[in-house]
């Protein structure tokens, strides 16, 4: 039976790598990088990093596979989401099938924690539905962009005896969720928290987070929303992507 890790790598720091996760890089007899385009060449430059930093071999094999673009235009985002999921399957099943064999390891790296805002564990679970392949897997969580900004900003995720909503940037466009203080927002390419109408919301911002390029903002919605966009488009006009993540908090008087 062939076995595939999913490994968490952490936010970018490469000290964010787990002790669990460097046991686990070294039985592996292949790891599954995915070019994603000359633009984010350095996300698969960090992983090699963490792989020449933690694995015991002088070397390592890799096998490298086109990520399939999503087109983002559409106006089906549900279906262009759904087809986008078929042809990455597409992939890690090709990968597991041509790449490892029998009695095999795997691996994907996953840049933070693979069980939050990351579909590799849905797409191996897709092609083991398929049945043309056959694997174990297992996954090994890392720490999280949402635990890295909380920790840079020197807070906590939530209030005493809160609630906390972990969200994404398309429906909070729709306002602040109701019977929630605490909101984390993931990828929000469009910066809806800068249209709440909210007189009384704290942001706490992160980019490129345990990266030397990290970016850090954090104060009144209304004081530093224009701060953020400025900041977030001057950046990744520069390194041609972004990874950002925040937490919104309402300020009580509970």
């Amino acid at each position: 039976m062939r076995k595939i890790y999913v490994i968490g790598i952490g936010a970018g720091d490469p000290e964010q790598v787990t002790v669990q996760a460097i046991r686990a890089l070294n039985e592996v007899d292949v790891f599954f990088l995915l070019d994603k385009g000359e633009a984010k060449d350095e996300l698969v430059r960090l992983r090699r990093e963490i792989l020449d930093r933690y694995t015991g071999e002088p070397s390592y094999r890799v096998a490298v596979a086109q990520d399939p673009p999503r087109d983002r235009t559409a106006a089906d985002y549900v279906g262009a989401v759904a087809e986008w999921h078929q042809r990455r399957a597409d992939v890690y099943e090709a990968l597991i099938r041509d790449e490892v064999p029998d009695g095999g390891t795997g691996a994907v790296l996953a840049w933070g924690d693979p069980t939050l805002y990351d579909n590799t564990i849905a797409m191996l679970d897709t092609v083991l539905a398929r049945g043309n392949v056959e694997f174990d897997f297992e996954v090994i969580p890392g720490v999280s962009s949402v635990a890295t900004l909380t920790a840079r900003h020197r807070t906590s995720v939530n209030q005493i005896g809160k609630p906390v909503q972990i969200t994404t940037g398309r429906r909070l466009a729709r306002g602040f969720p109701d019977g929630v203080d605490d909101v984390v927002v993931m990828l929000d390419a469009h910066t809806a928290f800068a249209d709440l109408d909210e007189s009384d919301v704290d942001i706490y911002w992160g980019a490129y987070l345990g990266t030397p390029d990290e970016i850090l903002i954090s104060g009144k919605v209304s004081e530093v929303a224009e701060e953020i966009r400025t900041r977030r488009a001057e950046a990744r006009a520069r390194k041609g992507w972004i990874m950002d993540t925040y937490l919104l908090r309402r300020r009580t008087t509970d």
